[in-house]
């Protein structure tokens, strides 16, 4: 299997569980936050959500350099647009994951800040990253989401909402 066809079905495979995380966030706690330095739903929603375009950014340039472009997140204002986002940036993510592009995955890419250098990896690091990133983050969710006494779905099989254990 290629590297290009693994990470596709990565992509799928998570995306089902993304989706229903995203789908149980409340319109009413959009600015809620656990802790005043963690982020807030609107915030780690918005983030999970935009990942898939990391995927698009590693493939199809060489760097992402916020001193030249801040990042600036899309504003989302409840559930619907939120899981709409996800959707969107999916379908952007999956049209770089083709066979063309295969041979870019060895190519170096960089996340930096100027002169400060925060990653620099191959393109297949970049979007293995991508999407780690979304596990993790989608794990900050359903923390946020069991604090707020909503059941959450399993990921890698049933969560304790969805058994008798």
């Amino acid at each position: 299997m290629s590297m290009i066809t693994a990470f596709l079905k990565e992509l799928e495979q998570e995306s089902l569980v993304t989706r229903k995380m995203l789908s149980l966030i409340p319109d009413d706690q959009f600015d809620w936050q656990p802790h005043p330095r963690s982020m807030s739903f609107r915030q780690l929603g918005t983030h999970i959500a935009e990942l898939p375009t990391w995927i698009t950014l590693g493939l199809s340039t060489d760097e992402l350099d916020f001193a030249k472009t801040p990042y600036q997140p899309k504003q989302i204002n409840n559930t619907a647009e939120l899981v709409a986002y996800f959707e969107e940036t999916l379908a952007d993510g999956r049209t770089q994951l083709i066979p063309e592009n295969e041979e870019k995955l060895a190519e170096s890419w960089k996340l930096r800040a100027g002169d400060q250098i925060y990653m620099d990896v191959s393109k297949a690091e970049a979007i293995r990253n991508a999407l780690s990133q979304t596990i993790h983050h989608r794990a900050q969710l359903g923390v946020f989401l069991r604090l707020m006494d909503i059941p959450i779905p399993g990921s890698y099989g049933p969560s304790a909402d969805e058994t008798n254990f």
